[in-house]
């Protein structure tokens, strides 16, 4: 058959695959992150330690025809204040149908409460505590203290690595914990790092907070402090100074992606869609429903 030329078969062929419908999505591959947890704060020359980043999940899951699934995206947990025996807020939990992503634990402040709080990545502690614990397959573990003055405190878990630890009289606050790197968006981009532990007392130093949007911890010779970045699920970084506040962790997100190939959501709201090297991409900010 000469080039340019189609029998009838083909051109039948070409007929039909125009005229069908793309075919329903049978799964879809997902990105769920929980909110950060927040940093704990500072009291008298004692320091608080940085906030878990948020669980971190992802994976491929079958989703049901016409059925409408609730998407939550979990707020950043507020930063400890009032100085002494407080924690940081656990953040929010993320949520895709039946998938759920943990909030981060927060950090800790002084003098009684020395261990960090558990959660989809753990919190860091301050003062001999020991770091509060992450959620198997989620997240890590934040990282200790040694400091027996307290004046250093160790950094929050990311989804990636554990917290780092402080160690006794450095005044040289823990980072935090690394997250992981996704390129579900079409672009390679870090989620869920941990937030940096504080250092109290002249010449300390905050510790940094994990790639992936986590916030860094205060010091007075170099500081770091910050807020988890919003939509990347980052811990609070942790505060050093008398009665100040930690860090706020960052806020969750959700995205969700198929091949272009199948058949759009017929709806998704809040979210945007966009279409990237062949996947069509549902990104929610905030909390919404998407049915397929």
């Amino acid at each position: 058959m000469a080039n340019g030329l189609f029998n009838l078969k083909q051109v039948i062929q070409a007929v039909q695959q125009g005229g069908w419908p793309a075919q329903r999505t049978p799964s879809v591959e997902y990105l769920v992150v929980a909110g950060g947890g927040g940093g704990g704060s500072g009291y008298g020359s004692d320091a608080g330690s940085g906030g878990g980043a948020g669980g971190l999940l992802t994976g491929i899951d079958p989703v049901p025809n016409g059925q409408t699934l609730l998407v939550t995206v979990g707020g950043g947990g507020n930063g400890a204040t009032n100085g002494a025996n407080t924690t940081g807020s656990t953040g929010v939990n993320s949520v895709f149908g039946n998938i759920t992503a943990l909030g981060g634990g927060g950090g800790q402040s002084p003098t009684i409460l020395r261990a960090g709080a558990s959660g989809g990545s753990g919190g860091g502690a301050m003062d001999t505590g020991v770091g509060g614990s992450g959620t198997f397959g989620q997240g890590n573990s934040g990282g200790n203290s040694t400091g027996t003055a307290g004046l250093e405190a160790g950094g929050g878990g990311g989804a990636g690595t554990v917290g780092l630890n402080s160690r006794d009289g450095s005044r040289i606050g823990g980072n935090g914990g690394a997250g992981i790197a996704s390129a579900i968006n079409g672009t390679v981009t870090t989620y869920a790092g941990g937030g940096g532990g504080a250092g109290a007392a002249a010449s300390s130093i905050g510790g940094q907070g994990g790639v992936g949007g986590g916030g860094g911890g205060y010091g007075v010779a170099t500081s770091y402090f910050a807020n988890g970045t919003p939509n990347t699920g980052g811990g609070g970084g942790g505060h050093g100074d008398n009665g100040q506040a930690g860090a706020n962790g960052g806020s969750g997100i959700v995205i969700i992606r198929h091949p272009v190939a199948y058949a759009d959501a017929t709806s998704y709201s809040p979210a945007t869609k966009t279409t990237v090297n062949g996947y069509t991409i549902y990104t929610f900010l905030a909390s919404g429903t998407i049915t397929f």
